[in-house]
């Protein structure tokens, strides 16, 4: 069977659709602040890309609407492509980003909630193209794709299968019967989210434009600000804590919120991956806390934790902020927060990289391997919440690491060729790939990706898409198999 062409396009004119729409918003803020180029960059985008839309909708004629894994790969696939080349031209019009490999970086950065930027000066940007920036992280870090799927079965395509193969937004696994209404109901909570983040950092002091823009990145684990210091450029304590605890709630399984909502409080406590979540972020921080201390980085243990937390956080959710540049500390620290890039967050969340609940997975693998090898006799199996895994799970997780590393590799390798040094190369391939943002050396916390060619932009880009939809869905399309129809 050949792939459904016909369903794909259709859903590809739905996603046309719903960004053309999304580019209302920096439309509007371009007309509130009374920069009318930048309105018309916008419009100059969403009008023909809906007109698009809309055609593909109306003009296709679908026979089934059926859709196999991989249907869903190639939509998913082509879909986190054509939202990464349409959101960059609005960057080239107004001249944010002249080069379109540059902007497609950025938008791709934006959607895949990575955070990593080629703007050397964002406080001269337009206010409707920083808001644009920050949103992308709000819709790439639910899905973009999640929001359609809400919306298809209003021209009767069922989004099942291209939910399975955008693994790593919010996972929908039903929380209610249809598919369309967990959605639906999954946006509802993170927009509640957003909006009351958005309402606390106002009265921290930030303006409604601030602390909208900087909700959308917390929420969707991005890291886009508005400022070339990051959250340092408000140096306030208050707005420290709450974006902090916004990043770990975005950092959390969003599925535990509705579980904890119908069976109390305790869902959280006896999940594994929530409590080995926390144990992270605690041991590290307490660690990294007291060896800034004794280092004399910091006068203050109370300073060492305010940083130390806020950075681990922003790491390990694959969110990218910063209030301190983690380059001046000692090389430990560094360390430990490279190992971070190898975690991410956890599974059905808005973070990137390979996830908490795949490291507990491979830890316990470990375990077993040495008590198999103590005791030869013995029948070890690997649970998680008391579920036992198969060994076709086990396979799957192993396989995703050995991925994961080769892929971080070849695209270390790609943009080794730029001449920088080691570390700044394999930070940066493995920073895009965990979709975190911010590297070490040269594109630590106070420097960006502008200073790479457009060869490894475009390997960057690609990296971090592969990663947002966990390799394996983006490099199916690669195999020769993948385009022959099955006899």
């Amino acid at each position: 069977m050949d792939i459904n062409y016909k369903v794909s396009f259709k859903i590809f004119g739905s996603i046309l659709c719903v960004l053309s729409a999304s580019m209302l918003l920096p439309l509007i803020v371009g007309l509130i602040y009374k920069d009318y180029a930048s309105s018309l960059a916008f419009a100059y985008t969403l009008v023909p890309s809906s007109i698009l839309g809309l055609l593909l909708i109306k003009l296709t004629s679908v026979k089934s609407n059926k859709l196999k894994m991989r249907d869903g790969a190639f939509i998913v696939s082509v879909s986190w492509i054509l939202c990464g080349l349409i959101g960059a031209i609005p960057f080239v019009i107004t001249g944010s980003i002249p080069n379109f490999i540059s902007a497609f970086f950025e938008t791709c950065s934006g959607f895949s909630t990575t955070g990593a930027t080629v703007i050397p000066d964002v406080e001269i940007i337009p206010k409707a193209v920083l808001f644009w920036r920050s949103f992308t992280h709000w819709l790439g870090g639910m899905g973009i794709l999640v929001f359609t799927i809400a919306l298809l079965p209003a021209i009767g395509v069922d989004g099942q299968q291209v939910a399975a193969a955008e693994v790593p937004g919010l996972s929908l696994s039903k929380i209610v019967p249809k598919l369309s209404d967990t959605a639906r109901y999954l946006y509802l909570l993170y927009t509640a989210l957003t909006l009351v983040e958005t309402g606390l950092l106002m009265f921290g002091g930030m303006t409604f434009f601030d602390a909208i823009c900087h909700s959308f990145s917390t929420l969707g684990t991005g890291g886009f600000g508005n400022y070339n210091d990051s959250i340092a450029h408000f140096n306030s304590l208050y707005i420290d804590i709450i974006i902090t605890l916004f990043m770990m709630i975005a950092g959390m399984n969003f599925n535990l919120f509705f579980i904890a909502y119908r069976n109390g409080i305790s869902t959280f406590f006896k999940d594994a991956e929530w409590r080995f979540y926390i144990l992270i972020i605690g041991f590290t921080s307490i660690l990294m806390s007291i060896i800034l201390y004794v280092s004399g980085t910091y006068n203050f243990i109370i300073s060492s934790i305010r940083y130390v937390l806020f950075q681990n956080v922003s790491i390990l959710t694959t969110t990218g902020f910063s209030t301190a540049d983690y380059m001046l500390w000692p090389v430990f620290c560094q360390v430990l927060l490279f190992i971070l890039f190898f975690i991410g967050g956890s599974s059905s969340s808005t973070s990137g990289g390979p996830k908490v609940i795949r490291i507990l997975v491979i830890l316990k693998m470990i375990k077993k391997s040495i008590m198999v090898r103590l005791h030869p006799t013995v029948i070890a199996q690997i649970r998680v919440n008391n579920q036992i895994l198969s060994g076709e799970i086990l396979s799957n997780i192993a396989n995703f690491f050995f991925a994961f590393l080769g892929l971080g590799m070849f695209g270390a390798f790609i943009v080794s060729f730029d001449g920088y040094d080691f570390i700044t190369s394999l930070s940066a391939s493995f920073s895009c790939l965990s979709n975190v943002g911010p590297g070490l050396n040269a594109i630590g916390p106070s420097s960006n990706c502008s200073i790479f060619s457009h060869t490894s932009h475009l390997t960057l880009s690609i990296l971090m898409i592969a990663g947002r939809l966990e390799i394996f869905t983006l490099l199916m399309l690669l195999r020769k198999k993948f385009w022959k129809p099955f006899r």
